[in-house]
């Protein structure tokens, strides 16, 4: 029986072994191996709570936990598809459009990206622009998340299903550089996991 470890008291995101309080922890989703479930706990929980690797998991939820009818989301030209893949019903290119100036308006916009003074003017009147990162601009919602075991626990049978995917770049520890050097091209899509070697 394994478990995922969230939220260590310490730095060490690269050490062996962690410490964490119970309350914290989840079961790993029986269709996943450790490393897929490693990439899962913070990103998910700050998608499922409002808040590359968060929004995948966003358009995912909105749909599938949510019931969302319609889903919109943004990306450079070269993810247009996987955001699709996703679930997305429009994707949109940033790179040629720019989301405040469409016709169309939403009730949230989830901003994983800071640009909240432009993501309240995709808001329909009496909407709600949520956004993970600072500043704010009114009457946008800022927050902060902690981890919750409990909130791994209701999301699992979404993620044993398979309704929920967590795409995300493994690397094993002696690939530590790799690892970084394709984080720093802000092309990942979901979360990088450092795994140790067997």
């Amino acid at each position: 029986m394994e478990t995922s470890l969230e939220n260590p008291k310490e730095l060490g995101s690269l050490a062996e072994y962690t410490v964490a309080e119970e309350k914290l922890l989840a079961l790993t989703p029986k269709n996943l191996d450790f490393v897929q479930a490693a990439a899962l706990p913070l990103a998910i929980e700050t998608a499922y709570e409002g808040a590359g690797g968060v929004g995948s998991l966003v358009i995912q939820l909105a749909k599938q936990v949510f019931g969302a009818a319609r889903i919109a989301a943004t990306s450079s030209t070269q993810k247009l598809e996987f955001l699709k893949s996703l679930g997305a019903d429009l994707a949109i290119d940033y790179t040629k459009d720019n989301l405040e100036d469409l016709p169309e308006k939403f009730d949230v916009v989830y901003d994983a990206v800071g640009q909240s003074d432009r993501a309240v003017k995709a808001v329909k009147e009496g909407g709600s622009d949520v956004t993970i990162l600072g500043p704010v601009t009114p009457p946008a919602i800022g927050f902060v998340v902690t981890s919750n075991g409990e909130i791994l626990k209701k999301l699992n049978p979404y993620l044993e299903s398979g309704k929920v995917l967590d795409p995300n770049g493994a690397f094993p520890f002696d690939k530590v550089n790799e690892a970084f050097s394709y984080l720093e091209t802000n092309r990942a899509t979901g979360k990088v996991v450092i795994y140790p070697i067997p």
